[in-house]
Formats: structure tokens, C-alpha cells, sequence
């Protein structure tokens, strides 16, 4: 962990310091581009720079980071964001605002692979689905609910203010994830011992491992449930055509805050109809492995000011919903392999609405979002099969928390890094840094 801080610093300060050596390459290439662009400087000072697409060190380094932020960001069930984004803006030389665009980009394409490859996935000890559909009801209307709180929150907070509260948050959840995997290690250590005592010398073990093997994937379909991923899909289609028509409206006039709390029915309506299910026992959280047959009212809504509260601090602080649902669904009791899948098939709807809203502010290059995309999506289905064979084999589910705290200790680093660089330029240039006007 130390040697990972220490590694992620020294990028950073090489990285800051290449950039400003090429500062006559970085003036040319912001030249050009406003000279092409239809987006002119605001009167905030925001530039838009985009570099020229051509192949070199540049392209193949951030290739490189993608690959591996992808490939450990699809297990853990975090995205990737803390490697992508630095990797934009630092090695690439895209804006911040650019490359938070093509980085989410990044996040959607690697969790489009992964929910294909889970979809074929078992849950590994029930005969259920690995990605829980009640539980995505749950929490994914109110996650994209406090994202929509998070992003209004963003434009008002300064980024050092910012910048702050994601050291503060990542460090902590990564600490606590970190604790909790070796709790699991133990727990897995000890059910190892108490398994070899039992195994028998005639090998009727490995048949039985065998058969196992053979029940954790089958066919899409079977692990499809049309009437939940037809609830999910309708929610996200409204709420994408909301974010469209608000492009096309005054900011803070009637109709935006219209629009903007026409998502508080939609999304609560969703979640109220999974809450009162769950209450009255016609659905249960299967994946836990408890029989209940009914949820307390106290229990369901603290699920759902949870859900609410992860998408805030994912709206505000610019990162994937997975790093804050991955915890919440390990402290809930979760599976580890069912966490995973489903805080990636819920971060797949929320972070794509992003996707969306950036095409239509023409936030990102298409060429680049295109080999991002394709470098996320190979690297994303080589870590599931690579990295689920390597879990399989060992028996230490375990690695899969310490993958996910491992990911928000680098978010905490390459992020918080970033964010404080930017905000001791905006120091040295006397800049204002106290709260923003969201109707500005």
C-alpha cells in the first residue's frame, strides 16, 4: 500500500513536471483547437484542449494505465476513475473537464463488458443470478436521484472544497474496505483448514468442486428478469430525457427547476414500489442468503437515504457510484462476488446518463473516446476472466475487497494529487476560490 502511494506521487510530480516543460507544445495545441472549435473560452477563463490524435509515447503509456484501471476497476467494482482521470489530464493533456468526460467514458465501456460477462455468472451459493435485481431496485433510483443533488453540489463547491472532502471520503472507505477484507482473509484462512481436515484421500472432493465449476455460468437469459431490468431501463430512459431537454432550457429559469424536480417522483415512485414489496414480502433480497419474509420499514429506508447519499457524494466528487456502493453493500452483508456485480450493473446506468449529457455539450473527442472505450472494454473482460480464475482457484474472495480498496486508495492519491496541484495553481494566479453561483 505504501510502495503503491509512494509509486502514484512520484507519477504525479513527474507527470506535473513534464507538463510544464511543454508548455510552447500545450499553447500550439490550445491554439488550435480554439481556433477549430465551436466553444469559445467562457468567461469563467475555461479552455477547452483537446490534443491531436497520433500515435506515441503518449497514447501508449495512457493506454497502458487504462488497461490495468480497467481490468482491476471491472473486479472490484469501482470503474477505474482513479486511474483514468489523472492518466487524461496528466499524460494525455486533456482539460480537467475533458477528461472527466472521456474518463467516464472509460467507466461505462468496462462496465458494459463486465455486466455482459456477469450475466452468464451464478450467484456461488444459491441458484440465483450474480447481479441481485432488488437489490439494483433499490438503491439505483436513489443513486441517480442524489447524483442529479451531487452535480448541483459540484458546481457550487469550490474545487478545493472538493478536493478536501474526496481525500477525506476515498481514504476512509479504502481503510475500512481494507479491514474488512482482512477479516474475510481470516475468515477464509480458517474455513481452508477446517475443509482440508474433511477432504478424503479418495478425492470425491474435487468431483464435487468440479460440478460445482460447471453450475457458475449459464445462459444469458436465465439470469435476465425482464419485469426488474424493464424498471431500471424506464427510469434511466426518463431521466435521460430530462438531462436533454434541460440542455436546451435557460439555466435556473422555471422550466429547468421544473425538470429538475420531475426526477424526485420518478425515482422515488420506483424505489417506494421495491420498498413496499420488500415490506409486505412479495420480493426479498435473496443474495444475502436470509429468509425474510418481510423487511422493516426502518431498515428500507435507511437503504434508501444510503443510496441517496452515494450518489450525492458520486455527483459531487466526479467518481463512479461504485466506490461508495461497494462498501455500503459489504456492510449490508452482500456476498463479495455479488457486490461487485451489482454495484457494476448499477454504476452502468448512472454513470451512461453522464455519457450522454457530455455528447450532447460535445465534451469529448469522439476518436479518443473510441479507442478508450475499446482499451476499457478488452482490458475489463480479460480482468474478469484473468483475475475471477486466479479468485477461483485461490478460494480468497477476499482478493476482490482488497482490489476495491485498493482502487479508492489510488482515487484518493491520483485524485486528491490532481485536484491540489490545481488548486496551488489557482493560488499562485490569485484566482477566486469560494463558492460558485450554480446560475452563473
Amino acid at each position: 500500500m505504501r510502495f503503491m502511494g509512494i509509486a502514484l506521487i512520484g507519477f504525479l510530480v513527474l507527470a506535473s513536471t513534464c507538463k510544464r516543460t511543454e508548455g510552447v507544445e500545450s499553447n500550439d495545441v490550445t491554439r488550435s483547437v480554439s481556433n477549430n472549435s465551436s466553444q469559445p473560452a467562457s468567461h469563467s477563463g475555461y479552455r477547452r484542449v483537446w490534443p491531436e490524435m497520433r500515435f506515441g509515447w503518449k497514447i501508449v503509456v495512457g493506454g497502458v494505465i487504462g488497461f490495468f484501471g480497467a481490468a482491476f476497476g471491472s473486479v472490484g467494482g469501482a470503474g477505474g476513475g482513479g486511474f483514468f482521470l489523472p492518466m487524461l489530464n496528466l499524460v494525455i493533456g486533456f482539460d480537467p473537464k475533458s477528461a472527466t468526460a472521456l474518463s467516464k467514458c472509460m467507466i461505462v465501456s468496462g462496465a458494459a463488458s463486465t455486466v455482459f460477462y456477469n450475466l452468464r455468472q451464478r450467484h456461488p451459493t444459491l441458484e440465483l443470478p450474480i447481479i441481485d435485481y432488488d437489490l439494483a431496485l433499490l438503491f439505483q433510483p436513489m443513486l441517480i436521484l442524489g447524483i442529479s443533488i451531487g452535480v448541483t453540489l459540484n458546481v457550487l463547491f469550490a474545487e478545493w472544497m472538493i478536493t478536501l472532502l474526496l481525500i477525506i471520503m476515498l481514504t476512509g472507505t479504502s481503510t475500512k474496505s481494507f479491514h474488512k477484507g482482512i477479516q474475510v482473509w481470516k475468515k477464509e484462512t480458517t474455513l481452508k483448514k477446517e475443509t482440508a481436515r474433511r477432504i478424503q484421500p479418495n478425492g470425491e472432493s474435487s468431483a464435487v468442486e468440479e460440478m460445482e465449476s460447471k453450475r457458475t455460468q449459464v445462459s444469458i437469459f436465465k439470469n435476465i428478469y425482464p419485469k426488474e431490468l424493464g424498471l431500471l431501463t424506464v427510469v434511466w430512459i426518463v431521466i435521460v430525457a430530462i438531462q436533454i431537454i434541460k440542455n436546451y432550457t435557460k439555466t435556473c429559469s422555471v422550466l429547468y427547476w421544473l425538470l429538475n424536480f420531475l426526477q424526485i417522483p420518478v425515482t422515488i415512485g420506483v424505489t417506494l414500489y421495491e420498498s413496499i414489496s420488500l415490506y409486505k414480502g412479495r420480493r426479498v433480497i435473496a443474495s444475502k442468503g436470509e429468509v425474510i419474509t418481510n423487511y422493516p420499514a426502518k431498515r428500507l429506508i435507511t437503504y434508501s437515504v444510503l443510496g441517496i447519499i452515494a450518489g450525492t457524494i458520486a455527483g459531487l466528487l466526479g467518481i463512479g457510484g461504485g466506490f461508495i456502493l461497494g462498501p455500503i453493500f459489504l456492510e449490508l452483508g452482500i456476498p463479495i462476488e455479488v457486490t461487485s456485480a451489482t454495484a457494476t450493473f448499477i454504476m452502468l446506468f448512472s454513470s451512461s446518463i453522464s455519457i450522454v449529457e457530455y455528447y450532447l455539450l460535445k465534451r469529448f473527442p469522439v476518436p479518443y473516446a473510441l479507442y478508450f472505450a475499446i482499451v476499457a472494454i478488452v482490458s475489463a473482460i480479460l480482468g474478469q476472466t484473468v483475475l475471477g480464475k486466479v479468485i477461483r482457484s485461490s478460494g480468497r474472495t477476499s482478493i476482490i475487497i482488497f482490489i476495491l480498496a485498493s482502487m479508492m486508495f489510488v482515487g484518493a492519491i491520483s485524485l486528491g494529487g490532481v485536484g491540489i496541484a490545481h488548486t496551488i495553481e489557482k493560488i499562485e494566479h490569485h484566482e477566486y476560490m469560494g463558492f460558485e453561483n450554480i446560475c452563473k
